[in-house]
């Protein structure tokens, strides 16, 4: 069955397995989350589901998202993300989701935004290898050519210094280690991108579907 559920990362930390070898896990605050809205092939073309996390105030909101929350009776939330799934019969508008749709050893692909680097060179941004460090040149830790001559130009997609980080990446086949209902906790083992406090989506692998 295909499920999903939004979250907030809390951190690393590590925790011993039962042959007692340390596993290293990112700490996953996830959910509850709540159905804001049912989409289905008949009224939008696709079967999927609106889901909210993150409580905040109406003060919070603006005027045509308190609309939508007042329509469909729920409260307001901070973030809204959707679930294309195949089937949406048993979710209905202000139904719960809690960490206890997953289970401990289950596969999933988790989905954040990296964290931020700010501007950085060839070297840090794409691993470059380094110039040779003698003779004076002083071009150790230059891009190197650009193209042609004759091209007068810089051809697309060329490897150049540039922003480093704040992408929206997904890390696919991650194993949940524990899943605690009454903290609303998962354990995933290894790392997963966002910083501390970073929305963080978890679905239900892809591959790992495909594979069954």
């Amino acid at each position: 069955m295909q499920k999903g559920i939004l979250g907030k990362k809390l951190g690393m930390t590590q925790i011993f397995a039962a042959d007692g070898k340390i596993i290293p896990v990112t700490v996953v605050e996830a959910g509850p989350c709540v159905v804001v809205q049912k989409k289905t092939v008949a009224t939008d073309g696709y079967n999927a589901v609106q889901v909210g996390f993150d409580t905040i105030r109406e003060k919070l909101v603006n005027k045509p998202m308190k609309g939508h929350f007042a329509k469909h009776e729920v409260k307001a939330t901070r973030y809204l993300r959707e679930f294309r799934l195949d089937d949406i019969e048993s979710l209905n508008v202000g139904d719960t989701i809690k960490a206890d749709i997953f289970a401990e050893g289950e596969l999933v692909d988790v989905t954040g935004i990296s964290r931020g680097k700010g501007f950085a060179g060839g070297i840090k941004r794409w691993n470059f290898s380094r110039s040779f460090m003698a003779h004076g040149s002083k071009y150790h830790r230059g891009p190197g050519s650009l193209g042609q001559r004759a091209w007068a130009r810089v051809p697309k997609g060329r490897k150049l210094p540039g922003r480093l980080g704040g992408e929206r990446v997904t890390v696919q086949g991650l194993r949940i280690v524990k899943v605690d209902p009454e903290k609303n906790l998962i354990l995933i083992k290894g790392a997963v991108p966002g910083a501390k406090g970073s929305l963080i989506t978890i679905r239900d692998s892809v591959k790992a579907a495909k594979a069954r």
